[in-house]
């Protein structure tokens, strides 16, 4: 008797689908590419401000340059670096929506390079 008060019991732990373990996630590293910023990487900072305008910020350190443009859109960051004894050129840029939000760097240096052109 107590053998078919198991066999249901049994019947339904068989049907029952396993209790799957939750995937052990690697943190992603955000990729940059320089699609879009051939414009600005590797310019001096004349270059820059021909094609962005004046620079909302000018930060010197050592031999480093930041130079920041801002617009209602994005802010932009380039650093300029000096390889050897040659002036320095950009390197890196990093960008953000006003708020801080992250933004495509190049969407921002489009978006800036149309406001130099709109003026």
């Amino acid at each position: 008797m107590k053998h078919l008060v198991l066999l249901p019991l049994l019947a339904l732990a068989a049907c029952a689908t396993p209790t799957a373990r939750p995937a052990t996630r690697t943190p992603v590293t955000p990729t940059y590419s320089a699609v879009g910023l051939e414009r600005v990487i590797g310019q001096d900072a004349a270059g820059l401000v021909q094609l962005f305008g004046d620079p909302d910020a000018d930060v010197r350190e050592g031999s480093a340059r930041k130079l920041q443009f801002g617009s209602a859109i994005c802010v932009l960051d380039a650093y300029l670096y000096p390889k050897d004894k040659s002036e320095p050129r950009v390197t890196y840029l990093d960008a953000r929506e006003p708020d801080g939000s992250a933004i495509d760097r190049a969407s921002c240096v489009a978006a800036l390079t149309r406001r130099r052109e709109a003026r």
